[in-house]
């Protein structure tokens, strides 16, 4: 699944979110200097908001095409699975991943993360857990147990969002102790919100991880539910991020 994003590059890039603000600008201020590693770095949606932040950003994924997309935006790109990336002598003061690292090997990243990192470099690892208002949530529920009722989605906002993305966290953190080399993890924490209109939904929806690989004929019955969904709460729909990270530092002896 982590190899099937690509599918659509141009509509990943376009619809799915970016990353609070807030949140880049205290990696930024974590980090001892301006070289970022972004690992996944898909289309460059996270590297494109470093680079703005005044850093100089080097992308790796292992999918190819979506790595033309982000060199096309002006991205330097490395195609390669993160945990056989060979950092060939090079050095950075962040290693950054959005909504990527639960496709890698949390120890074995977290050793190449520190193998890259200057001592007291930063590891920030974050994802973005949106969750709509209950009514909003249950009407695309009950699409999804219609049309794909073994699926994740099917349970999906059961528990809150955030709650999943809080246990990738701590397996993620759980990595960093067993690869050693780092600081005690912590995690960090934003709120925001953004409006979503009808057509940016379903524009976003077939981005994400449960229906890239959905055949088509199912995918276009979920868009057609969802999209009723949508229409019948008055065509918008406000959905609640929490973006949330595991962030540690590189300890200075190796």
């Amino acid at each position: 699944m982590a190899e099937s994003f690509g599918s659509d590059a141009e509509r990943y890039d376009r619809a799915r979110p970016s990353y609070p603000q807030s949140l880049v600008d205290r990696i930024v201020a974590a980090s001892p200097g301006r070289d970022v590693l972004d690992v996944g770095c898909g289309t460059g949606i996270v590297a494109r908001q470093f680079e703005a932040a005044g850093c100089r950003v080097l992308g790796v994924d292992v999918d190819a095409r979506m790595a033309d997309l982000a060199r096309q935006r002006g991205l330097d790109v490395e195609v390669a699975a993160f945990e056989a990336w060979d950092p060939a002598g090079r050095e950075f003061d962040a290693v950054v991943s959005g909504q990527t690292w639960h496709w890698v090997d949390p120890v074995a990243g977290a050793a190449k993360a520190a193998q890259a990192l200057r001592p007291r470099g930063l590891l920030a690892l974050f994802w973005n857990a949106g969750q709509p208002l209950p009514e909003v949530a249950e009407a695309f529920a009950e699409v999804y147990r219609r049309v794909m009722p073994d699926s994740l989605a099917a349970r999906q906002w059961t528990v809150p969002a955030v709650d999943g993305y809080t246990a990738l966290c701590t397996k993620a953190a759980d990595g960093i102790r067993e690869a050693d080399g780092f600081a005690d993890p912590e995690q960090w924490r934003f709120d925001w919100e953004r409006p979503y209109t009808r057509d940016e939904w379903l524009d976003q929806l077939p981005t994400q991880g449960a229906f890239t690989r959905l055949p088509q004929a199912k995918l276009e019955d979920v868009l057609a539910g969802v999209g009723a969904a949508i229409d019948a709460a008055g065509g918008s729909f406000t959905m609640h991020y929490a973006t949330v990270a595991v962030t540690t530092t590189r300890t200075d002896t190796r």
